[in-house]
């Protein structure tokens, strides 16, 4: 299945989740930008090693950083379609974005927006994990994990990401209402935005996004 789509919202409100759902049931390869700057930072790159400073304070990668590594990312995996996990954040990377899919002749089907409380990124971020592996993304009150917290799919360790730490949170969810949130009106206008309930459990969000895959 060769769609294109991409999962907006606030920190912790269930993008990694869903997007792991999708690529499971459908087949469509996803990324996120953490994921591709988590990867350059085990690598020890420059870029990985500057970025991670800033992710680290609750800021925002460049945007012309970004794009750039999605594009190279598209260049290898975008003819199978893709899920964008919390891409683009910005006016800037969504244009950006959309010339990239026009010069390929590849137009957005869908751009599904996560709609949660401040209540439940709070409650979400202090109990999330991360697989240092994968990047499959749980929390603590999903399984039992007092004894080995590992990842149900590769067995690789969980941990807590840096930049959920409650301090660092706020200023993501200041970027996040600056600069964000304005991309709903923008795919409101090309008729792609799809508005739906996050604040439920991920089965429920997940049986609402598949509907709408299936249907485009």
């Amino acid at each position: 299945m060769k769609k294109r789509l991409v999962l907006l919202g606030a920190p912790g409100s269930g993008k990694g989740t869903q997007a792991e759902l999708i690529t499971r049931q459908f087949g469509i390869p996803v990324t996120s930008p953490g994921a591709i700057l988590r990867r350059e930072k085990d690598l020890g790159t420059p870029l990985g090693i500057e970025t991670s400073e800033t992710i680290q304070r609750g800021g925002l990668v460049p945007d012309a950083t970004i794009v750039k590594l999605i594009e190279d990312w598209l260049r290898l995996h975008g003819a199978h379609g893709f899920v964008f996990d919390g891409f683009p954040r910005t006016a800037p990377q969504a244009e950006s974005l959309a010339a990239i899919l026009t010069r390929h002749h590849t137009p957005l089907d869908l751009a599904i927006w996560l709609e949660v409380s401040e209540e439940t990124v709070r409650e979400r971020i202090s109990g999330r994990l991360q697989c240092r592996s994968c990047g499959f993304v749980t929390s603590v009150a999903a399984g039992n994990f007092s004894e080995r917290a590992v990842c149900p799919y590769c067995e690789g360790p969980l941990v807590r990401r840096n930049d959920d730490d409650l301090e660092v949170l706020q200023n993501r969810l200041k970027e996040y209402h600056a600069k964000t949130e304005p991309l709903a009106s923008y795919y409101q206008k090309v008729s792609v935005l799809h508005r739906i309930d996050g604040n439920r459990d991920r089965e429920a969000v997940f049986s609402d996004i598949s509907r709408l895959i299936e249907a485009k």
